[in-house]
């Protein structure tokens, strides 16, 4: 008798859910790897264009959710129903949890709290502190949290790491990243969390490239400076929509990372993104360097008709990598690709792998596993993420002060 596939729990219904999560999960419950979906989210207005989307529906013909609250419910917020949601599954669930930043520690707390297993978009918490406290919630029970740091399941980066990691590109000296997502984004929900006070692009997108130097080097950054430039969105809020960040690593080399959500709508990129690392190898003196150009890859078309999404143009670059769905040879719908797919499908992967190894020392063991491989960031073997994003808070709220990271038995940041 086969064993059922374990329910998801997603929470959150915003634009990475449609773009990216639901359609990973509706294709992993299509191959039979997880069972039934939730979605919960505070208010019933955020899952109906879910359940209505039309091209959703088209890609995954009979496969919907269970909307939480219910499609009786009425307009009202729910900001505590996604507790009776995690109440109501069964142990070892998955949940995966995509909601702003600064809202993650408290979710990523009451999930472990019920016994399930986590998959989390990046950053995982605002501070070491939090997330430490995850890493020893989730170990103590036996439970696996992965963050989804997509950008490490794109092929490039697996190549960039075997061939830096052997010692063909030599050592990173001084590097430049840069994640500019479209303006249209200032018309969104992000104007509702993305403000100076909570959190800032920085944190929310150039933790990517942070992520990625450290998964291709196996560096630790050092030292985090990030300036801040304000700017208001369309309802008034104020947010730091275009930040400036500096990171220097232990071995002296230097990152430059600017983000922001000001690339221009007539423009044909979907986004303006890439990283150059130069390097130099000392026994050889000889440089080299890491070069990937992550908006345009090669790809474009000139449309008779432009799409229909903001922002869309007629002439417009196409990256094949991250997402796309493409038709399926196995039947009617549309499957996905690339490596936004890759990532959730591995660690929905992983965390079932630790939920089927049974007994709580089993289960530890394999999480021991996993930490100790580093394929997947974890709070164990990438907490110089959450180091950083709360050294990049304490110095962009404080006129761009250095702040200084120390490792050790006592990690922590502090002034310069």
């Amino acid at each position: 008798m086969s064993t059922p596939s374990r329910p998801v729990c997603l929470i959150g219904g915003g634009m990475i859910t449609k773009l990216q999560v639901l359609p990973s999960l509706y294709h992993l419950q299509r191959l039979g790897q997880i069972g039934d979906i939730t979605i919960c989210a505070r208010n019933l207005s955020t899952l109906k264009p879910l359940l209505e989307d039309s091209f959703l529906q088209q890609a995954f013909p009979g496969q919907s959710f269970i909307p939480s609250p219910g499609t009786d419910a009425g307009d009202g917020s729910h900001p505590d129903l996604y507790k009776e949601v995690l109440d109501s599954l069964p142990e070892q669930s998955i949940v995966y949890i995509a909601i702003p930043d600064q809202n993650h520690y408290e979710v990523l707390c009451e999930t472990l709290e019920r016994n399930h297993h986590v998959v989390c978009v990046k950053p995982l918490v605002l501070t070491h502190e939090h997330a430490l406290d995850v890493q020893r919630r989730a170990m103590d029970r036996g439970l696996f949290v992965g963050v989804e740091y997509h950008k490490r399941y794109d092929d490039r980066n697996w190549i960039a790491r075997r061939k830096y990691r052997a010692g063909q590109l030599g050592e990173f000296k001084l590097g430049h990243a840069k994640l500019h997502e479209k303006w249209q984004y200032r018309n969104s929900n992000f104007m509702n969390w993305c403000t100076t006070d909570q959190t800032d692009f920085f944190v929310y997108i150039g933790c990517h490239y942070v992520d990625l130097v450290a998964f291709i080097t196996g560096l630790k950054p050092v030292s985090v400076s990030v300036h801040g430039i304000e700017d208001a969105f369309p309802n008034g809020n104020i947010g730091y929509l275009y930040t400036d960040a500096r990171v220097v690593w232990e071995n002296g080399a230097v990152l430059n990372v600017q983000n922001g959500i000001a690339y221009p709508e007539r423009a044909s990129g979907g986004n303006d993104q890439g990283m150059l690392l130069y390097t130099k190898d000392e026994a050889r003196q000889a440089g080299g360097f890491i070069h990937h150009v992550d908006n345009y890859r090669g790809v474009d078309y000139s449309a008779v008709v432009a799409g229909d999404d903001p922002g869309d143009t007629h002439h417009h670059y196409v990256n094949p990598d991250y997402f796309q769905m493409i038709e399926r040879s196995e039947g009617p719908g549309l499957r996905p690709v690339g490596y936004g797919y890759r990532a959730i499908e591995q660690l929905v992967s992983a965390a079932a792998q630790v939920a089927a190894a049974g007994d709580l020392p089993s289960r530890k063991a394999k999480l021991e596993e996993i930490d100790a491989a580093g394929w997947h960031a974890t709070p164990a073997n990438s907490f110089y993420n959450e180091l950083v994003v709360e050294a990049g808070r304490l110095s962009i709220l404080n006129g761009a002060r250095t702040v200084d990271i120390t490792y050790g038995d006592s990690p922590g940041v502090a002034f310069a």
